[in-house]
Order: structure tokens, then C-alpha cells, then sequence
């Protein structure tokens, strides 16, 4: 069994905005799955929410979409492409993420050209839907 690529590796974010700890499965052209484990020493806890901390929704699909660029960038055909941000749709939160939480990540690529692509992504903690959604992002030269 081969170990994939760390997502410092893979990835050009770096902490505090590397979100994505390990990528545990790559399916390439397809998906990949991974997580992020939350200790409860992240800075954003600290203010969201005082004596109630909890996961901003938008830094899960940030770790969905990280995972996705992974994906993405581990395809030789997307070698020295930037994918940034080209849409949210359909986002759900459906649970609390908090410290101590593992954030279960998986992504489905759709369809992708040179330019732009399409994703769909969810995060889980022990097995219960924390979010979902439908990302589309586009390519900039890295």
C-alpha cells in the first residue's frame, strides 16, 4: 500500500489556513477523502463562540474544498493550476462541529475542463452529516 502525498505537499495553503490534515483515499479524476482534526487550540474558537465553541460553517467548506483542490492537483493534468473559489451552491449544515471533533471529509470531482470544474462535497463527524455542497471553481496559472 503506497502513502499519499501530505497536503503541504500537494496543497500551496499553509497553516493557519491549511485545513486538511490527511487525505486517506484518492480516487484520480474522481474524489478523494480525507479529514481535518480539530484540537481546540485553532485561534477562531476563541471568539465563535465564547464559552460555546463552535466550526464557522464556511471554514468546512473551505476544508471540502481544500480537499477537492488535492484532488484536483494531483491529476498531471492540472500540473501549475491554481483552483480558486468559483461558486458555493446548495450548502447545508446540518450539526455542531466542535473541539475535539474530527471533520471527515469527501469530495466527488464532476465534470472538469481547463478552465473550470465542479465538485460535490461533505464533511461527517462519527458518521453524522455536518455539511454538504456543490462547489464550482475555476483554474488560475499558479
Amino acid at each position: 500500500m503506497s502513502t499519499l502525498p501530505a497536503p503541504a505537499d500537494v496543497l500551496p495553503h499553509r497553516p493557519p489556513f491549511l485545513l486538511l490534515d490527511e487525505v486517506s483515499e484518492l480516487r484520480l479524476g474522481d474524489g478523494a477523502k480525507g479529514c481535518w482534526r480539530l484540537t481546540g487550540d485553532e485561534d477562531f474558537f476563541v471568539g465563535h463562540f465564547p464559552g460555546r465553541p463552535t466550526l464557522p460553517g464556511v471554514l468546512m467548506l473551505e476544508a471540502i474544498a481544500q480537499l477537492g483542490a488535492y484532488a484536483v492537483l494531483s491529476d498531471e493534468r492540472f500540473a501549475g493550476k491554481l483552483p480558486l473559489f468559483g461558486g458555493v451552491e446548495k450548502a447545508r449544515f446540518r450539526r455542531q462541529v466542535v473541539p475535539g471533533d474530527t471533520l471527515e471529509l469527501e469530495v466527488e470531482l464532476g465534470r472538469m475542463s481547463a478552465r473550470a470544474g465542479r465538485g460535490s462535497g461533505r464533511a461527517h463527524v462519527g458518521g453524522d452529516t455536518a455539511c454538504e455542497t456543490e462547489l464550482l471553481f475555476v483554474f488560475a496559472d499558479a
